[in-house]
């Protein structure tokens, strides 16, 4: 065969927290992989994701601690002082320490299963390198990921408009950050950074946050963190310019009179698109939705009829990283098995936003119900639970959801503490099935946040005792 030609039973487009699982049940297989990263290696999570943001969460947290400490009666000699080019080095040495385990792993990888190049669709099973190199896979994964979704309105404020990915490469702190939209992402950097003396205004155009869909819960979290992003819902942003090296944005809410403000940087997280252009989908014969992405099923990740398959967040379902793992490993045993294709199950679905008080769903949350009807929602007010009472973090509502007619535990939305925790503990049991009456029956140690969840419960069962 030609050296111009790389054989392989599957291809694996994107070397990211979706690709490597692939790449690794492919192997197990007994099969011969090749790993293709056009860009550079070491996972979206670990360069720009979760790991990074964490770091400058961190960051924040410490200097929330401190200032909370009169509370207890713990009195600082003076306010804390935030050194932002620390807080920024520490940021960076850290990511790019998480950055090289990754690109350790796939630096071990035998050199005849990578090929670190772009590459595009010629025909049917068919890519072509930008040198020229031809792939042919008779299978092939796609986990190309996204990238941030910069609108037109935005791009006259040249290198002020940022998205989440240019955080992490700051040099120090800015004095002051707009930030569009209130999902997880501008919740989590902007409270960051307004904890760490940075000037923060949060727009967003409707009345949602963090992707909460229980009104309660989803009123009870605005009404605790709003303040400290400085949140406006509903605003409808009238005007961007630049002004030399400040970003000039006005916007009003419900037709109101335009407010206006300046701002050294505009950071945008209103969304992220895959990165499906760049392979040329249409020389293919896969099909197509009217977005240009392929239809595929969600059960096996298999594009209809056709030996390709999706993995990570560019099946755009949630952009997290275990899910992007989980996705990987299916995709990469359902193409080294094809066409012995299957469904393999899902776990039980999570999403935790690092705030403070953090936030969670299980089970897909109060949008997930159906008939309100038929269920049971019992509710648990952190501010006269004890422990987080004891530990002055007493704020925030656990709403848990049961069905009525068999007592089953269908999921759970909350803002309030360690809700990090609660939202593994209720994943669990969801996933194994549980009933209220069942959870109930299990131990609960006292004095603990995990009793605000037995609360909860509690009212959730009395309602059909």
């Amino acid at each position: 065969m030609s050296d111009r030609i790389i054989d392989c039973d599957v291809a694996i487009v994107g070397a990211g927290s979706a690709g490597l699982p692939a790449y690794r049940e492919v192997v197990k297989a007994g099969l011969k992989p090749l790993l293709i990263e056009g860009g550079p290696h070491g996972t979206m999570c670990a360069r720009v994701g979760c790991m990074p943001s964490k770091l400058l969460i961190a960051a924040a947290q410490s200097v929330a601690d401190m200032r909370h400490a009169d509370g207890f009666g713990i009195r600082l000699d003076a306010p804390p002082r935030v050194d932002g080019a620390a807080v920024m080095d520490r940021v960076r040495r850290e990511r790019d320490r998480f950055v090289g385990f990754v690109v350790d792993d796939v630096e071990a990888m035998p050199p005849e299963h990578r090929l670190d190049a772009s590459v595009e669709f010629l025909r049917d099973g068919v890519l072509r390198a930008g040198d020229g190199r031809e792939v042919h896979a008779r299978r092939i994964v796609l986990a190309t990921g996204t990238r941030p979704n910069v609108p037109d309105l935005y791009r006259p404020l040249g290198d002020l408009a940022i998205v989440n990915d240019d955080v992490f490469d700051w040099r120090d702190l800015p004095r002051s950050v707009l930030v569009v939209g209130s999902g997880v992402i501008g919740v989590e950097l902007g409270l960051a950074l307004s904890r760490l003396g940075v000037r923060v205004r949060v727009l967003n155009r409707s009345g949602s946050f963090a992707h909460l869909a229980d009104p309660r819960v989803r009123a009870a979290a605005v009404a605790l963190l709003s303040p400290a992003l400085s949140l406006v819902q509903n605003a409808r942003v009238a005007s961007v310019r630049r002004e030399g090296d400040q970003a000039v944005v006005g916007w009003s809410v419900d037709g109101g009179p335009e407010s206006v403000e300046r701002f050294d940087r505009v950071l945008l997280t209103a969304g992220r698109d895959p990165v499906l252009e760049p392979l040329r989908l249409e020389r293919t014969s896969m099909p197509l939705d009217e977005r240009g992405r392929p239809r595929f099923d969600p059960a096996t990740l298999q594009v209809q009829g056709q030996p390709v398959f999706l993995a990570g967040d560019i099946t755009g379902r949630h952009a997290i990283q275990h899910e992007a793992s989980d996705d990987g490993r299916q995709a990469g045993r359902n193409a080294a098995a094809w066409p012995d294709v299957r469904a393999l199950p899902r776990r039980a679905s999570m999403a935790v936003v690092f705030s403070d008080p953090q936030i969670m769903q299980v089970g897909g949350g109060y949008a997930a119900l159906g008939d309100p009807e038929a269920v049971a929602i019992g509710e648990v007010d952190w501010t006269r639970q004890g422990r987080s009472r004891v530990m002055l973090r007493n704020q925030g509502l656990l709403r848990v959801y049961m069905r009525k007619a068999d007592r089953r535990f269908l999921g759970a939305e909350m803002v309030g503490p360690d809700a990090e925790h609660v939202a593994h503990l209720l994943a669990w049991a969801l996933q194994t099935g549980l009933t209220v009456p069942d959870m109930l029956n299990l131990p609960f140690y006292h004095p603990t946040i995990e009793e605000g969840i037995r609360t909860a419960l509690r009212d959730a069962a009395r309602q059909t005792a």
